[in-house]
């Protein structure tokens, strides 16, 4: 059953919108400053982190506060007398995350004094700091390729943790240790975090009331607001005919939610409307070719997208026709809405990813070439191997497309510079589609495999190896961890665009480590799937008088 039913209270009538301006800036709209209350001046550099740390985490802040937050970070960062000479672990490790995460420059070095005198294991006595270990454990996940000694921490703090929770550990940290092994922080996404946080937060007994009253008030603001994106979705998606496709996976709630998670905050509605119905079509678009399509039809489909041609669609069946159209009506809407709001004309772009031969890319939302690559890897019974799959596998899921069209609809000012730069698939977009494909093989193969879809990464790595499935799981999350270590030195890289783009690629990873991370919670949506979706989109917070 699609998870849109299950929010079919609001997908009729949308609840009015709260009148609450939204700013990405501080504003007199709330009568409460977190930054000012939680960050005192006063206070230890390293507590001013620890509470701007919380900010963030709290509801989403972020967006609230980046310019006190960015000024905070500033002032201790440039702080030379203060810098590292802590021989605290939870500080040091804090300090290397929320640098990094901001963008200044932090050696792996600075850990060298947690280790012992062979400079190869950190010291014993580290493993009964059980808040230090999570702090190192959360700043190890913003390594860099290369960087032993933050592997050597990851490795350190994951298996001292997993220790520590056997033994004396409070309630309150084993929750927090769990939830972080269960995934970093770095790898979250900040809406669903933001939900476990604020939870969490309420009970510390040294929780800010007034952080918490805002984080409770922001987030149950924004969901009014996404609940009513969704509600025009779903008239969208009823219109378009594509509700009558039964072969095809009904997934409207579920690809909102990937939008969101890329750009969740208020300002950025144009993306995940828009965003929303790229990937609906995707997908639409790979179960016509994994499940409904004949080869003859999809070799039909591919030439008149490839040609953006309609003129011989009657040549094509029904449910097919319906979708092809739905592409060029959709891809046509995109780009009014850019010519009218951005006058910028990106049909050229959107028609130059269908043709672009080289990469066999999209148009607006759907690479059907590459589509049918796929299908004739399978229909001819050939393997790939690891190598070549790797190559294909980022552009295959349509990753790159959906980056391509954030950028353009979230941008102020769209410039031929980004586009082209974008259009060669630079490193910052093709480690994010990576992470998303194998992501997505971690927790589809097996089913899939089961049904006779095509190969993926895990089982062309047990052709190639003859390893174990077991064996060959391992070494695809060996792949996820190492390309992240790029992505977080992309992130920090020089190029012809900015936020919320930059942001936008980490987060297409997190929310799809977010769907997949006990299974397919996108093609069987799990309860895992229906509780993020719930939390964001259903259940507001109480809100205390």
């Amino acid at each position: 059953m699609a998870l849109r039913a299950l929010f079919s209270t609001f997908l009729v009538t949308a609840p009015p919108r709260m009148s609450l301006p939204f700013r990405s800036t501080p504003s007199d709209t709330f009568s409460i400053k977190p930054v000012q209350c939680v960050m005192n001046k006063t206070n230890p550099k390293t507590t001013n982190l620890d509470q701007g740390s919380k900010i963030c985490k709290a509801g989403g802040l972020k967006y609230q506060f980046q310019e006190d937050l960015k000024q905070a970070v500033d002032v201790i960062y440039n702080d030379s007398a203060d810098a590292w000479l802590s021989d605290d672990l939870y500080s040091t490790a804090l300090k290397f995350r929320i640098f990094r995460d901001y963008g200044y420059t932090v050696e792996q070095d600075v850990f060298q004094k947690f280790r012992d005198s062979t400079a190869r294991n950190f010291k014993a006595n580290l493993c009964e700091d059980v808040k230090g270990l999570l702090s190192l454990y959360e700043a190890s996940f913003f390594g860099f390729q290369g960087e032993d000694i933050i592997d050597q921490a990851k490795a350190f703090s994951t298996t001292h943790l997993n220790s520590a929770l056997k033994g004396k550990v409070s309630p309150e940290m084993a929750g927090k240790v769990n939830h972080a092994l269960d995934m970093p922080v770095h790898w979250k996404l900040p809406r669903v975090e933001a939900r476990w946080y604020i939870d969490t937060y309420e009970q510390e007994h040294n929780m800010n009331q007034d952080l918490l009253k805002l984080a409770k008030l922001d987030y149950n603001i924004i969901q009014s607001v996404h609940q009513k994106e969704v509600s025009k979705l779903a008239s969208w998606w009823m219109d378009m005919g594509l509700d009558k496709m039964a072969f095809a996976r009904d997934r409207l709630v579920e690809h909102y939610f990937w939008c969101n998670g890329m750009a969740p905050d208020p300002q950025y509605s144009a993306y995940r409307d828009m965003g929303t119905k790229i990937l609906c079509l995707i997908t639409t678009i790979d179960d016509v070719y994994d499940i409904y399509g004949s080869l003859e039809e999809l070799e039909l489909f591919t030439d008149y997208v490839t040609r953006w041609d309609i003129t011989e669609i009657d040549k094509l069946p029904k449910n097919i026709k319906t979708v092809l159209l739905a592409m060029f009506n959709t891809t046509n809407e995109i780009g009014y809405w850019t010519l009218k709001e951005r006058n910028f004309n990106i049909i050229p772009y959107m028609r130059k990813q269908v043709s672009h031969l080289s990469r066999l890319a999209f148009n607006g939302c759907i690479s059907v070439k590459l589509f049918l690559k796929k299908q004739k890897w399978y229909n001819s019974a050939y393997k790939p191997k690891t190598d070549e799959y790797i190559q294909n596998a980022p552009v295959s899921i349509g990753a790159p497309v959906a980056l391509f069209c954030a950028y353009f609809l979230t941008a102020e000012k769209i410039t031929v510079e980004a586009l082209d730069y974008i259009d060669k698939l630079p490193s910052i977009i093709w480690c994010p589609s990576l992470v998303v494909r194998l992501t997505n093989d971690l927790g589809t193969s097996s089913d899939e495999m089961e049904r006779g879809d095509n190969m993926k990464a895990i089982q062309c790595y047990m052709n190639d190896t003859g390893s174990s499935e077991e064996v060959a799981r391992n070494y695809v999350e060996h792949l996820v961890h190492e390309t992240w270590k790029i992505l977080n030195k992309d992130l920090l890289g020089s190029y012809p665009f900015g936020e919320p783009f930059i942001t936008a690629n980490a987060n297409l990873a997190r929310t799809t480590q977010t769907f997949y991370q006990y299974g397919d919670g996108h093609g069987k949506p799990q309860h895992w799937t229906k509780d993020h979706l719930k939390s964001l989109l259903v259940e507001p917070f109480t809100l205390s008088q």
